[in-house]
């Protein structure tokens, strides 16, 4: 007579591990759309600051030029959401760049990254 440790079952649960896998699927895609998401901001702001360096080294040189040198240092598809505002005082020029951070998980909206440069006037 032959013993079996296990009893025949194994036709029922040959689809069970699909189905567990089938049902963390959404996890790993949430978690690796929040690590995309993480490198996004951090390159919004990088090109905040790199916006508002420009910016101001446009505005040192002639007066009112911080947004299109804002805009001509972003990348093109981040520049629609760029804005640059001057302030000149004494023999500076200080302008602050502000860049919408695009979301690429739906309901995740971001305050838009501020970066602040200063550069000496050029008379």
């Amino acid at each position: 007579m032959s013993y079996r440790l296990f009893p025949r079952r194994a036709g029922r649960d040959r689809g069970q591990v699909a189905i567990e896998y089938l049902g963390f699927i959404p996890i790993l895609i949430l978690v690796a759309m929040a690590g995309i998401q993480i490198g996004l901001i951090a390159y919004t702001a990088q090109q905040a600051g790199t916006a508002a360096r420009a910016g101001a080294r446009a505005a040192s040189l002639e007066p009112g030029a911080a947004q299109e040198g804002c805009q001509n240092a972003v990348s093109g598809w981040l520049a629609d959401g760029t804005a640059c505002s001057e302030a000149a005082g004494g023999d500076e020029v200080t302008v602050t760049a502000t860049v919408e951070i695009p979301s690429i998980v739906p309901g995740w909206n971001f305050d838009p990254a501020q970066k602040t440069a200063t550069m000496p006037l050029d008379h």
